[in-house]
C-alpha cells in the first residue's frame, strides 16, 4: 500500500524534529558532504527587483539516503515592519527510487532547526571543553535555535544577547531563560555581550560587522551564520585572519561566504585559509581546535543536504508520532473552502 504524501506544519516540525535528534542529522549531513555522496547544484538567486526580497531554491540528491529534497524559500527584508515573518518557506521530500513525494513541510521551521544543529555539530568539535558562557548577536528565531544547540553541545550556565532592537532582546533573554534553565541577559552593547563568552553565535541581518576584533575572548569559538552573500559580513576581517576556519562546504563558501570572501578580495588571507570542512573533522581527515588559546571561527552558509537530512529525520519521528496531515486531506479541506466560497 502507498505511503501517503505528509504535510507537516511548523508545529509538526518542531515536534518532529527535537535538537538533538537534529544534530545526529546534521553529523551525517556534514558527512555525507565531505565524503561526496551528497549531490547538490549551486543555490540559485532570483530577486525580486524594487521588493528587497529575494527567493532561494537549494536542491539536493543524497546517494546515501536515496532521497531528493527541494527547498524554496523568500527572504523579504520589509517583512517585520510590516508583522510578517522576514523568512517564508517549504521543503519537498522526494524517494529516489520511485520519485514520489514523501513529504511536504514548513521550511522555515526546518531551516531554524538544523542551522541551529549544525552550529551545535561546530560548537562540538572546535569550542574548548570548559565553555560555559554564550553570547548570541540576533534576537530572532535563528539566535534561538543557535543557543539551544550551543546548549546542548557544552554545558552552558549563561548567556548575553545583543540585538539592535533592545525590546527584541529582553523579549528574547526572558524566553530563553526560561526554556533552557540558566540565566540569558541583554547586553547593553556588543563588547559587553562578548566579553565572557567562549562561545558566540552571529545570527543577524546585518551587512557590516556585528562586533570588534579586540574585544573577544582568547579560545573564543563563533558560529556565523547570518551573511550568506558575498557582500555581506557579521564577522570582523582581523578576527578572520587570526581564526582557525572551518566552513560546512568549500564551494558554497567560495561562492556566498561574504564574511571570508571580504577579507581574500582585500589580500588578508588566501583561499587555503578556508580549505577545512566540518565533514572533514567528523571524517578524521582534518583536525579541530589546536590549543586553548586559539580561536576558532565556523562560518556557514547552510547547505541543501542539511535539508534533506533534516526533513528525514523530521519525517520518520513524524510518522511514529503521528504527526502530519495527509496531502489528500489537505487538498480536501481546501476543495471544500473554495466550495463554501462560491455558493
Amino acid at each position: 500500500m502507498k505511503t501517503p504524501c505528509l504535510y507537516l506544519c511548523a508545529e509538526d516540525v518542531r515536534r518532529a524534529l527535537p535538537m538533538r535528534a537534529a544534530i545526529v542529522a546534521m553529523r551525517e549531513a556534514f558527512v555525507q558532504l565531505s565524503s561526496g555522496q551528497a549531490m547538490l547544484p549551486p543555490r540559485q538567486h532570483i530577486p525580486s527587483p524594487g521588493q528587497h526580497g529575494v527567493a532561494l531554491a537549494m536542491v539536493c540528491h543524497s546517494a546515501a539516503q536515496n532521497l531528493f529534497s527541494l527547498k524554496f524559500i523568500t527572504l523579504f527584508e520589509q517583512n517585520p515592519a510590516k508583522g510578517l515573518p522576514l523568512i517564508h518557506s517549504l521543503v519537498i521530500l522526494t524517494d529516489g527510487t520511485t520519485g514520489e513525494h514523501l513529504a511536504v513541510m514548513d521550511g522555515a521551521a526546518l531551516t531554524a532547526v538544523r542551522t541551529g544543529a549544525g552550529s551545535g555539530v561546530a560548537t562540538d568539535l572546535l569550542a574548548r571543553d570548559d565553555a560555559t558562557v554564550a553570547a548570541v548577536f540576533g534576537a530572532g528565531v535563528q539566535g534561538r535555535t543557535q543557543l539551544e544547540a550551543v546548549r546542548c553541545a557544552r554545558p552552558i550556565r549563561k548567556a548575553y544577547v545583543y540585538d539592535a532592537d533592545a525590546a527584541a532582546a529582553d523579549r528574547f533573554a526572558v524566553e530563553m531563560s526560561r526554556q533552557l534553565g540558566f540565566a540569558v541577559e541583554r547586553a547593553k552593547d556588543p563588547a559587553a555581550a562578548i566579553k565572557d563568552a567562549d562561545v558566540i553565535c552571529t545570527a543577524t541581518t546585518a551587512s557590516s560587522p556585528v562586533f570588534e576584533d579586540r574585544d573577544l575572548k582568547a579560545g573564543v569559538h563563533i558560529n556565523a551564520i547570518g551573511s550568506y552573500r558575498p557582500d555581506v559580513t557579521e564577522i570582523p576581517p582581523e578576527t578572520v585572519c587570526r581564526a582557525r576556519v572551518v566552513v560546512d562546504h568549500r564551494a558554497s563558501a567560495l561562492a556566498e561566504a561574504g564574511d571570508l570572501l571580504v577579507p581574500l578580495k582585500r589580500g588578508m588571507i588566501e583561499e587555503s585559509h578556508m580549505q577545512v570542512e566540518v565533514g572533514e573533522i567528523l571524517l578524521g581527515k582534518a583536525s579541530g581546535r589546536g590549543g586553548g588559546d586559539e580561536i576558532t571561527l565556523f562560518k556557514s552558509v547552510g547547505v541543501a543536504i542539511q535539508d534533506l537530512c533534516a526533513a528525514d529525520c523530521a519525517l520518520q519521528n513524524a510518522r511514529r508520532l503521528g504527526l502530519g496531515t495527509p496531502m489528500a486531506e489537505v487538498a480536501a479541506t481546501e476543495d471544500k473552502s473554495r466550495s463554501r466560497e462560491t455558493t
